[in-house]
């Protein structure tokens, strides 16, 4: 099995699968500054769990502001994501019930 993704990165992912497609949205929805969002995208890009795309610049123009890099969930990240969250939903059901 491949390396647990730290919880930064998890957040990342999940707000990718809610719809959140660029850099300030996700720094936004998951409260993590952007020198932990950039970097992890980054990573998640080259792991191709993440791909991305750049807008249409002249839409960014337009709207007087640096074009947006959007981002999206692959297949395979898609995957990783639910076997994460599944995993860490068994680990918190066990750890409850080594509590009872």
């Amino acid at each position: 099995m491949a390396r647990r993704l730290g919880t930064s990165t998890l957040a990342i992912l999940r707000a990718l699968a809610e719809g959140h497609r660029y850099g300030f949205d996700i720094m936004e929805v998951t409260g993590l500054p952007g020198g932990t969002v950039y970097p992890a995208l980054a990573k998640l890009e080259r792991d191709r769990l993440v791909s991305s795309s750049w807008e249409d610049p002249t839409i960014a123009h337009d709207e007087k502001r640096p074009p947006r890099r959007y981002y999206a969930l692959s297949t395979a990240g898609d995957e990783r994501l639910r076997s994460e969250l599944a995993w860490l939903a068994g680990t918190i059901g066990n750890a409850a019930d080594a509590r009872s």
